[in-house]
């Protein structure tokens, strides 16, 4: 079986086109180029290769279509797609040291990364944006209604929907900022070399590095961050709170849809085979199984960190499997979120008339 983000009909529950283009392989692969023709333009810019040469060189790297089959089996050899990908471009290069020399399939990998997740802090920025705006329509229409306050699942006291929403609305702000601050935290281009010390580059490495950022729109760094992998992990976290923020609207949504509480009304719900009679909240249901996923992957991503002397494959390799999958339970989480808001069709009950 599938897993369910490219499953053929799960995929209509889970699926999220946008950020799954995001983070394809096509994707990847125009970035690994980009990084690769940004590398060899810097290294015409210090004079380690003719700079006309260089630029030659780096045009016919970002025309490049690598064979896929070919990656594939390099991947199964070499434990990862860049020495197939470089030995793919140097081939018919008139200078085969002008592509990669001096630079590492790390260094590769985690720039096409850091390219993936700023693209994915955008997306982000702009459907939280559009998020709070939705609930910002349902407060001027039904903030004034009146619900039952629980506590512990308990009736407490009596407050308006506002109250509710308040703690819905509130974090989307707050998370905005995270990805905000975590922009200098990640998107680092990552140069290193074969132990990250960056000892290939010589007196070029400084030059080398800030070419190579600037071109990429990244940040240049004084050292690779090959083994410390802190702020990807703290990126990871952030999905999860993402994701928790709006598992917890969803599930305020189911307890509200029960029957007998009626505290809120959904149009287009979900049916049931068996029970005609049934509108199940199955957009607000999907927010709690996608919070409950990310909440699991965050230790995946935390045992990531665990980065063995200057390099780990394996660690490495684990967030190849988890970070993806997160980015994109996160990007169908505000989907799903802004798509139930605006099924809401009425939420709360009309505060009584004088008497």
């Amino acid at each position: 079986m599938t897993g369910v983000f490219d499953h053929p009909w799960l995929n209509g529950l889970f699926g999220d086109d946008e950020m799954a283009d995001l983070w394809s392989a096509d994707a990847q692969m125009r970035h690994m180029l980009a990084f690769e023709a940004a590398w060899t333009r810097a290294l015409g810019r210090v004079g380690r290769i003719d700079p006309d040469l260089a630029e030659t060189t780096a045009c016919a790297i970002l025309a490049a279509s690598p064979d896929i089959a070919s990656l594939r089996e390099g991947t199964a050899r070499d434990g990862l797609p860049v020495p197939a990908l470089v030995e793919r471009l140097r081939q018919g290069a008139f200078d085969p040291a002008a592509i990669h020399t001096g630079s590492t399939s790390q260094d590769v990998l985690d720039t096409a990364l850091v390219l993936t997740l700023q693209a994915t802090s955008n997306l982000l920025d702009t459907r939280l944006h559009a998020l709070s705006a939705t609930l910002s329509r349902l407060v001027e229409t039904f903030g004034d209604g009146r619900l039952m306050g629980r506590t512990r699942m308990q009736a407490a006291r009596p407050i308006t929907v506002a109250d509710r929403m308040r703690s819905w609305m509130l974090p989307l702000e707050a998370h905005r900022a995270r990805l905000s601050r975590l922009q200098p935290i990640v998107e680092r281009v990552q140069i290193g070399g074969a132990v990250g010390d960056r000892s290939e580059l010589g007196t070029d490495a400084e030059a080398i590095v800030a070419s190579v950022a600037a071109e990429m729109h990244l940040a240049a760094v004084p050292v690779s961050w090959h083994a410390m992998r802190d702020g990807i992990a703290e990126y990871a976290g952030c999905l999860s709170l993402i994701s928790g923020t709006l598992g917890k609207m969803g599930q305020d949504i189911c307890l509200m849809a029960q029957q007998g509480i009626d505290e809120i009304v959904l149009t287009g719900g979900g049916g049931s085979s068996a029970m005609k009679h049934k509108q199940n909240p199955i957009l607000a249901e999907l927010l709690v199984t996608l919070a409950r996923f990310n909440a699991v992957q965050v230790a995946a991503m935390h045992q990531a960190l665990i980065h063995e002397q200057e390099r780990s494959g394996a660690a490495w390799a684990l967030e190849w499997m988890v970070l993806p999958q997160m980015a994109r339970t996160t990007g169908r989480s505000l989907t799903a979120a802004d798509a139930l808001c605006r099924r809401i069709d009425r939420i709360g009950h009309s505060a009584p008339g004088p008497t």
